[in-house]
C-alpha cells in the first residue's frame, strides 16, 4: 500500500504529459429548450429568460456544443430533439434542459410545446412531447445522461380539457421515474406530486441555483444538486425542494473538470500528493486503507480528514455490533417467555434487552454525528480542491469544528431532535412541547407519521432522513383527535355545548332528554292469613264468629265451622237445633225434610 502510495504523483505526472487531461474532459453537448409564448394557454414569462442564462452558463463552461431554442411547436420539437441526437452519438456528457409547461397523465410525463390545445386529455399523446421522447435523444452518451425540467408548474389546460374515461389521472405537477438506462439522472425543479415557483424576479429559483452551482469544476454533478436543492429550499421558505432521479456510480461525475497543467505535473506539489494518496484511499474506503495513509502521513490537514473518516468507520462498526446484540438480548427474553421461565430470568433478560437498546441507540447517535462530521469535512476539502488544486490548505488544524457547507449540513443531536418535533407537530402528528429531548411520546409520533404518510422511518432516533422527510409535507398528515366531549374545528378542537332539554351521550353527540317519570307507591301485596301462626284472641274471635253463624236456623256456616272438630268421632255430620249442634251418632244419617225455623228442623236424624 505504502508502495502504491508513493508512485500515484508519478503516474499522474505520466498521464497527464501523454494527454490523460483532455480525454478526461471528453465531448460536452447540451440542449435547451425555453418555451414561453403559448398559443392556447397563458404565456409564462420566466422560462425564455431561464433559458437563456443556462445556455450561457453551458457556453462558459467550455461545453463543445449548446443547441439552444424557444418557443417551439411540437413538430420543431421533434425535428430538434433528431437533430441532438446525433450530435450525442460520440459524446461523453449529454444534457438537455427544458423551461416550460410539464404535464403528467396516467403517471407518464410530457413536454407541451406551444401550439398544443389538449382539447382532451387523449390529445396529450399526439400533441406532446413524451420525456421518454427526450431520454432516447440522450440515450448514446458514454459517461452521464443528464435531463433537467423546470417544468413543474400547475397545468394551465386541467380546467378546460374533457375527460374520455373517468378514470384517467392527470397528476399535479411530474409524476416520479426511475431511470432505465445507467449513468442517467433526471433532475425536477420540485419534487414529484408537487408544482415549482417562478419566483419574483426574472428567472426562477430552481434556475438561479443551477446557474450558480451546476458548472463549478471538480463538483460532482450529484453534490452540484445537493447545494442546488439547499439554495431553493433557502429561497422558497422551504415551499419548493428539488428532486434527482436516478443513479451514478462511485467516482466523481463533474460537468467542468478541473484544469491540471503539465507544467504543474513536472513540478508537484507535495501537498497535492498527499492529496492524491488521500483520494486514493477515500476511493478504497475501508480501515487498512486509511491505517497506510495515515503511516504514511501521520500529520497535516489531510491527516486530520483521515481519522475522522476512521471514527466514522468505527462509529458504524460499533453501531452494527450494538445492534446485533440488542437482537440476539431481545431472542433470549423472546425464548425465554415462550418457555415460561422464572421471573427472576426472565426479569434480568428483559433488563439485558433494555440495556442493550439503549446501547443501540447510542451508537446510533454516535455514528450519525461521525458521519456528519466526515461529509462537512470532505466537503471542505472539495471546496479547496475546486478553488485551488495545487494550493496548501490555509490551516492544518483538525476540521471538525469548522462550520462548512455540506449536503447533510452537522447538527448536534438535540438540535435536530428539536428540529423534527417541530416539523411533527406542523403536520399534526406531535403535540408535546419542542424540547429536543427524544421521548417514548416523540418516537410514538414519528411512528403515527410512518403510518399516515406510508413512510418506514427508524423512529428510535431522530435523524436527518426523518427531519427532510417530514419537511417534505406541505400539509396536516395525521388526523386531528379530539378528547370525549370536544369536536374538531379546522385545526383544533373545541368544546360542544349542547342547548337546553339536551345532554352529551357516550357517541359525542347531543341527545335530547327524557322527561323522568313520577315515582309511584306499590300496592300492598296481601299475604296468607296461616290460622296457627295468628295471635290466640284472633282464633278465638274467628271461632266465635263461626259458632254465631252457625246458630242461625238451619245455617250451612254454622255447620261447616262444627264439622271440623267433631268430624273424627263421626260419620262427619252435625245435628243442628235451637239448643246447638252435636255429631250424628254412628249408624245415623241426616235427612232433609223440608221446612227449618223456629221450632221446625230442617234436618231429621235417621238410624237404622
Amino acid at each position: 500500500m505504502r508502495k502504491l502510495l508513493r508512485l500515484c504523483p508519478v503516474l499522474l505526472a505520466v498521464a497527464l504529459l501523454f494527454g490523460a487531461g483532455p480525454a478526461f474532459a471528453g465531448k460536452r453537448v447540451a440542449l435547451v429548450i425555453a418555451n414561453s409564448a403559448y398559443q392556447h394557454a397563458p404565456s409564462l414569462t420566466n422560462p425564455v429568460n431561464d433559458g437563456s442564462v443556462m445556455a450561457r452558463t453551458l457556453k462558459e463552461a467550455g461545453f463543445d456544443i449548446v443547441d439552444s431554442r424557444h418557443d417551439l411547436t411540437a413538430q420543431e420539437t421533434r425535428r430538434v430533439l433528431r437533430e441532438f441526437a446525433d450530435r450525442t452519438r460520440d459524446a461523453d456528457i449529454a444534457v438537455v434542459y427544458y423551461a416550460g409547461h410539464g404535464l403528467e397523465v396516467e403517471g407518464s410525463n410530457y413536454l407541451i410545446p406551444v401550439d398544443a390545445k389538449l382539447e382532451r386529455d387523449t390529445d396529450v399523446f399526439d400533441e406532446a412531447l413524451s420525456l421518454d421522447r427526450v431520454l432516447v435523444a440522450v440515450e448514446p452518451a458514454k459517461q452521464l445522461r443528464l435531463v433537467i425540467l423546470d417544468a413543474c408548474r400547475d397545468n394551465p389546460f386541467g380546467k378546460t380539457m374533457k375527460r374520455t374515461i373517468a378514470s384517467r389521472g392527470v397528476g399535479r405537477g411530474l409524476a416520479q421515474v426511475e431511470p432505465t438506462s445507467s449513468n442517467t439522472l433526471i433532475a425536477y425543479s420540485a419534487k414529484a406530486g408537487f408544482t415549482a415557483q417562478d419566483g419574483d424576479g426574472a428567472n426562477s429559483p430552481f434556475t438561479v441555483a443551477l446557474s450558480k452551482h451546476l458548472t463549478r469544476p471538480g463538483l460532482d454533478v450529484r453534490r452540484a444538486f445537493g447545494f442546488v436543492r439547499d439554495d431553493v429550499l433557502k429561497s422558497t421558505g422551504n415551499k419548493q425542494e428539488p428532486f434527482v432521479y436516478g443513479s451514478l456510480g462511485g467516482e466523481d461525475v463533474p460537468l467542468v473538470p478541473v484544469k491540471v497543467t503539465a507544467a504543474a505535473a513536472a513540478a508537484p506539489n507535495p501537498q497535492a500528493d498527499i492529496r492524491r494518496d488521500y483520494e486514493l484511499a477515500l476511493q478504497v474506503g475501508n480501515r487498512p486503507a486509511w491505517e497506510a495513509f495515515l503511516a504514511q502521513h501521520p500529520d497535516g490537514f489531510y491527516a486530520s480528514l483521515a481519522k475522522l473518516q476512521l471514527e466514522k468507520i468505527g462509529a458504524e462498526q460499533a453501531h452494527a455490533a450494538a445492534t446485533e446484540k440488542a437482537k440476539q438480548a431481545e431472542a433470549e427474553r423472546d425464548r425465554l417467555a415462550a418457555l415460561g421461565a422464572q421471573k427472576d430470568t426472565q426479569a434480568k433478560a428483559a433488563a439485558d434487552a433494555e440495556a442493550a437498546e439503549q446501547i443501540q441507540l447510542a451508537a446510533q447517535k454516535a455514528k450519525e454525528q461521525a458521519q456528519q462530521q466526515a461529509a462537512a469535512a470532505e466537503q471542505q476539502r472539495v471546496n479547496l480542491a475546486a478553488a485551488a488544486p495545487s494550493a496548501a490548505p490555509a490551516s492544518t488544524a483538525g476540521p471538525a469544528g469548522t462550520n462548512v457547507a455540506s449536503l447533510t449540513p452537522a447538527i448536534a443531536p438535540a438540535d435536530l431532535s428539536r428540529s423534527v418535533q417541530t416539523e411533527l407537530g406542523r403536520v399534526g402528528c406531535f403535540s408535546g412541547a419542542a424540547d429536543g429531548n427524544w421521548t417514548t411520546s416523540a418516537q410514538r409520533s414519528l411512528s403515527q407519521f410512518n403510518r399516515y404518510a406510508g413512510t418506514k422511518l427508524d423512529v428510535k432516533v431522530a435523524s436527518t432522513d426523518a427531519l427532510d422527510t417530514v419537511k417534505s409535507k406541505q400539509s396536516r398528515v395525521c388526523p386531528l383527535v379530539c378528547e370525549h366531549g370536544f369536536k374538531t374545528d379546522g385545526d383544533k378542537c373545541t368544546k360542544i355545548v349542547c342547548r337546553d332539554g339536551y345532554a352529551l351521550n357516550d357517541d359525542n353527540e347531543c341527545e335530547k332528554q327524557r322527561a323522568a317519570k313520577p315515582a309511584t307507591a306499590k300496592p300492598a301485596t296481601a299475604k296468607r292469613d296461616d290460622g296457627d301462626e295468628r295471635p290466640a284472641r284472633q282464633r278465638r274471635q274467628a271461632g266465635g264468629e263461626a259458632a254465631g253463624a252457625g246458630g242461625g236456623f238451619g245455617g250451612a256456616a254454622g255447620i261447616a265451622a262444627a264439622a271440623g272438630a267433631s268430624r273424627r268421632s263421626s260419620g262427619g255430620q252435625l245435628f243442628c237445633n235451637n239448643s246447638g249442634c252435636r255429631a250424628v251418632n254412628r249408624g245415623c244419617h241426616l235427612e232433609y225434610r223440608g221446612g227449618g225455623g223456629p221450632g221446625n228442623d230442617g234436618n231429621a236424624e235417621v238410624c237404622n
